[in-house]
């Protein structure tokens, strides 16, 4: 099978490097305004350079996020920011409105457009609309079935990409567009402030009754009556090539660095498996387990996702010690510490390229070379022996549940 894209989230520039040397083909970020994750630490002017440069150089591609509901003022700077683009090299925009789609093709010629998931796209109709209007690419919503993804595929017209999500958070409401975050805390979701009200557990209070509350619960207990689980389709990534999908995309602009590099790869091993019809390895398939997460789910593909009803927290098992600086080839590493530990803990290591393996930490040095029994201080540079050389950004990591 062909091997489709496999798109990264990038909310800053560690991510973006993180992303890029785990495997992916491509990533999506965004510059100061127009994204939807105003929280992320996202790119100004001279970083949005600085990736596109970074990115061509390993001959991946980077998408920009402009699918904010604009207001009037807004409007009026795109047209200067999309040929900062366009000058910059940008390969992609990513538009959630019509007007942004017609200000790409006057101000952005050399860049492509492609129709946000934001757009609610659920059918081959739909996607022929967006082509005869100019877009290159249609970003699925979140809600339809694989029967219905491979239709679109089929019928979508030639030369017109499909892109769907296969990993991340999920929202309770359609495509993402909910007005709760708005109303509760003046939040707009549609402008990427989302404060996620939907994971808040809820209790009912009576008109006359001020401060009597009246828990909401379902059948078990459980009073986290919004709360969804997380998408997850490692396990069937033959079946969205399959599906002819051209971009398989992670959702995760406001995870962590760990985490974008960790779920890379696992989707990286996952694709390259499958167009060699091969099974994914085990140690890769493990990997979407060993980053914070809820529950997993396969999202709307093979049915309704269920909720995570009982709470609203993370699956956190596995923390981050330290992230290779540099390693010379008999294994002498060079690090930056994450999280404190002690000569003599069993620690992991992974990397780009390198499959997990284990070892007991041992041979820690300072800066000055004086033995080292704990480094302590966050963002320390420390030296330690590894049983092999591994590639920079590689991690050490150790299994601390509930970290």
């Amino acid at each position: 099978m062909d091997k489709p894209e496999l798109l990264s989230p990038a909310g800053d520039m560690e991510r973006l490097r993180m992303a890029l040397a785990y495997g992916a083909d491509a990533v999506y970020l965004a510059g100061n305004t127009f994204g939807m994750r105003a929280f992320a630490g996202n790119f100004d002017r001279s970083e949005l350079a600085q990736a596109v440069e970074l990115a061509h150089g390993q001959g991946k591609r980077v998408h920009v996020t402009c699918n904010t509901l604009a207001r009037n003022d807004e409007v009026a700077q795109l047209p200067e920011y999309l040929e900062y683009l366009d000058g910059i090299g940008v390969d992609a925009v990513i538009a959630a409105g019509v007007e942004v789609l017609r200000l790409c093709q006057r101000h952005a010629p050399h860049v492509q457009v492609h129709m946000s998931t934001q757009t609610g796209i659920t059918n081959y109709e739909m996607v022929r609309v967006w082509h005869e209007l100019g877009a290159s690419r249609a970003i699925l919503a979140r809600e339809l079935s694989l029967e219905e993804v491979a239709e679109i595929c089929a019928k979508a017209p030639r030369g017109m990409e499909v892109e769907a999500f296969v990993h991340g958070a999920m929202c309770m409401s359609y495509s993402g567009r909910c007005l709760l975050s708005n109303y509760m805390t003046g939040r707009d979701a549609g402008r990427g402030a989302c404060a996620q009200p939907c994971r808040y557990s809820y209790a009912l209070v009576e008109q006359k009754r001020p401060g009597e509350y009246f828990p909401i619960v379902e059948e078990d207990g459980e009073t986290f009556i919004l709360n969804s689980r997380d998408l997850c389709m490692i396990d069937h990534v033959p079946a969205l090539l399959a599906a002819g999908l051209h971009s398989l995309k992670i959702e995760g602009r406001a995870k962590s660095a760990y985490y974008t590099g960790m779920v890379t790869a696992a989707y990286r091993h996952a694709i390259d498996a499958a167009a060699q019809n091969l099974p994914l390895e085990a140690a890769w398939r493990d990997e979407v387990d060993k980053v914070s997460h809820r529950p997993y789910s396969t999202g709307f593909y093979f049915g309704q996702p269920g909720q995570q009803t009982d709470c609203a927290r993370y699956l956190r098992d596995w923390q981050v010690l330290a992230v290779v600086t540099a390693c010379d080839e008999a294994g002498n590493a060079r690090l930056s510490l994450r999280n404190k530990f002690s000569a003599g803990d069993e620690i992991e290591v992974v990397g780009p390229g390198v499959a997990p393996f284990s070892l007991a930490a041992s041979g820690m040095t300072d800066e000055a070379g004086l033995p080292l029994d704990q480094p302590r201080h966050p963002q320390m540079v420390f030296s330690m022996k590894l049983p092999r050389p591994v590639p920079a950004l590689s991690v050490l990591r150790a299994c601390r549940p509930n970290s």
